[in-house]
């Protein structure tokens, strides 16, 4: 199949359809994946470099922690509005390329908003722009994560977006690093230092328009209602009506709160460092939030690992998670390096659970999958309102007071924790969770093609496969 086609295309699917994308091997899920992966990649080096701009933002303008956690708030503010509307909407009438267009889109105006307001040093007006940027990328995040986990065998579908979600952590590790050694290293926190961020945006406008128009032209499989409802078609399979799913909103609220904990962490990760560590600037925060990051980064490559080769994913979650909380309690006590070591650790810990929580609470609910996702994908609000309370209290424990602030987030994560605990130890959401791991759909395909091509194989009766053609 080729990968880029250059006839006219239809964004439009229908949804009451099987097609061939419901049954894709690994080895025909390649390519869409690799496509949609570099997504993943470029909301993380977003999300890095506005982490890497809280701080800057605090010693160039001179405005409170509290006051720049509004670039977190209309950054993440904006989820809900694309995963429970715009977004949602077109993924439901259109399909998942059209909502890959249409977050790029939105990404790169974002983008050329950003421009200008860096260059006069308008706070409010990058706040708007981010508010922008994050309606796109909340829109590619509703997509491309229920996209990466039903694109393929449904047992690897938390394995996909576990190393899908690591080139995420590495764009992450990028922002921060050319914080540091690009942007602020030779003239530190003053204006020229925001100006320099200018060019970062407009490059990235020119590369997501340019992504949009390949998306555009690629021949990406669309999976429709009648694909999930298909691979969610064994026992233990919900067909309740979407208010009944109680699985779905738990692991939404549990999303919400560790999100939100996560984005908080790592927003004032930099202060923290500064606070808590004697002689550290801005600048050296920076250093320490990329090893932190780079830590979540081989956490997510660590992760995927167990979970393929050791245990359950689920019990990779507890596990993780439980030393999130422990780790992040410590980094409450602890000052110097020890300190800044115990917060890396939750960097590290906290790399599986997004993406786990996602694929775990849509397992098994067929036609509501793509509602279901945008629910658990307005989760990340959190982020807008976890930072503020943060800020607040480390303002209120001025001058020095991230280090004990960090009790916020250990909070929101013992919440979120409720969750990991369900899914391992509740029968009704442990068991439809197991069922769906332990189906062949796309393995046995890939065994079958295997069989035929080696001679030894049996036909396939057109009963046994969907005889539509995949939409583009």
């Amino acid at each position: 199949m080729a990968i880029l086609s250059f006839r006219k295309h239809s964004l439009r699917t229908r949804d009451d359809k099987r097609t061939p994308a419901s049954e894709l091997t690994l080895r025909q899920s390649i390519f869409p994946l690799c496509l949609v992966t570099i997504l993943f990649f470029l909301w993380g080096f977003s999300y890095g470099l506005l982490d890497t701009l809280n701080k800057h933002f605090q010693n160039t303008l001179g405005i409170s922690k509290a006051r720049s956690s509004g670039l977190q708030a209309a950054y993440f503010g904006a989820y809900p509005l694309a995963s429970l509307g715009h977004a949602n909407w077109i993924l439901r009438h259109f399909g998942y390329k059209a909502v890959f267009i249409w977050g790029l889109c939105l990404y790169g105006v974002g983008s050329l908003i950003a421009w200008p307001c860096l260059v006069y040093r308008s706070f409010g007006g990058f706040c708007a722009a981010i508010f922008v940027i994050g309606n796109g990328l909340g829109s590619l995040e509703t997509a491309a994560n229920p996209y990466l986990a039903v694109c393929g065998p449904p047992r690897y579908s938390e394995i996909r977006i576990n190393l899908a979600q690591a080139f995420n952590a590495v764009g992450t590790v990028v922002a921060p690093v050319l914080g540091s050694y690009v942007f602020f290293k030779e003239v530190g926190d003053n204006a020229e230092a925001i100006r320099n961020v200018q060019w970062v945006y407009l490059a990235i406008a020119c590369f997501v328009f340019l992504l949009a128009v390949i998306f555009y032209f690629s021949t990406t499989p669309e999976i429709t209602d009648a694909d999930m409802m298909y691979q969610a078609s064994m026992p233990l399979s919900s067909d309740k009506p979407f208010r009944k799913q109680y699985r779905l909103f738990h692991a939404s609220i549990a999303e919400f709160c560790y999100t939100g904990a996560q984005v908080a962490i790592a927003t004032y990760f930099i202060n923290y460092a500064v606070d808590t560590r004697n002689n550290t600037s801005s600048a050296t925060g920076a250093i320490y939030l990329a090893i932190g990051q780079a830590c979540f980064a081989v956490g997510r490559f660590s992760g995927s690992f167990f979970m393929h080769y050791v245990v359950k994913p689920r019990w990779v979650f507890l596990a993780y998670l439980s030393c999130v909380i422990i780790f992040n309690s410590a980094a409450t006590t602890q000052r110097q390096n020890i300190g800044i070591a115990m917060l890396s650790l939750t960097l590290f810990f906290e790399s599986v659970c997004f993406p786990t929580i996602l694929a775990l609470g849509i397992r098994g609910i067929g036609r509501h999958t793509k509602r279901g996702s945008g629910w658990i994908v307005a989760g990340v609000s959190g982020g807008a309102v976890v930072p503020p309370i943060l800020g607040a209290t480390a303002d209120a424990k001025a001058p020095k007071g991230t280090g004990i602030a960090m009790v916020v987030p250990v909070c929101f994560m013992v919440a979120a924790w409720s969750y990991a605990v369900a899914v391992n130890f509740v029968p009704a959401y442990r068991d439809p969770a197991d069922k769906t791991g332990a189906a062949t759909i796309g393995i046995e395909n890939a065994d079958r093609d295997a069989g035929k091509q080696n001679g030894c194989g049996e036909e396939v009766g057109k009963g046994d496969r969907p005889s539509e053609e995949i939409a583009v």
